[in-house]
């Protein structure tokens, strides 16, 4: 299985998608510091939200196959800067979560991960296991 690191607003479903990649029962827990489970790198809200924490966002990098950033298509709002997937030096992939809420957001969301330069965007439910198997595949958990 590839590594991946999570990046996304808080509350925008990082953790929740980590407990159903790694088959986990689904609890709320509030991520306080970057977490490791199972070749997943399941990062703080804070650090997309706030730019000073931008550095830790590319060191914690460095470890991973992939990039995953993760718009929640509830949110109105897009906290990726334009292009911010160029920072990175491997392969971002865009993760739009909680489809089954509002899945007319989902064409505003995939936009926001185009503008900051993701190019594979996967559309899930985590609740629903609705796109997770696409997502398993690239991952090579399949």
């Amino acid at each position: 299985m590839k590594k991946i690191m999570l990046v996304g607003k808080s509350g925008s479903g990082k953790t929740t998608l980590m407990q159903v990649l790694n088959h986990y029962d689904i609890e709320y827990q509030k991520t306080q510091t970057i977490e490791y489970e199972k070749n997943i790198l399941d990062t703080p809200g804070e650090y997309i939200e706030n730019v000073r924490f931008y550095n830790a966002l590319i060191t914690s990098s460095y470890d991973c196959d992939i990039i995953g950033f993760i718009n929640d298509c509830t949110d109105v709002e897009c906290i990726f800067p334009p292009k911010f997937a160029c920072i990175f030096t491997k392969p971002v992939i865009g993760i739009i979560t909680k489809i089954d809420e509002n899945h007319k957001n989902v064409i505003r969301a995939e936009e926001c991960l185009v503008q900051a330069g993701v190019k594979e965007i996967f559309p899930v439910s985590a609740l629903h296991n609705k796109g997770i198997e696409a997502l398993k595949k690239i991952l090579g958990c399949i």
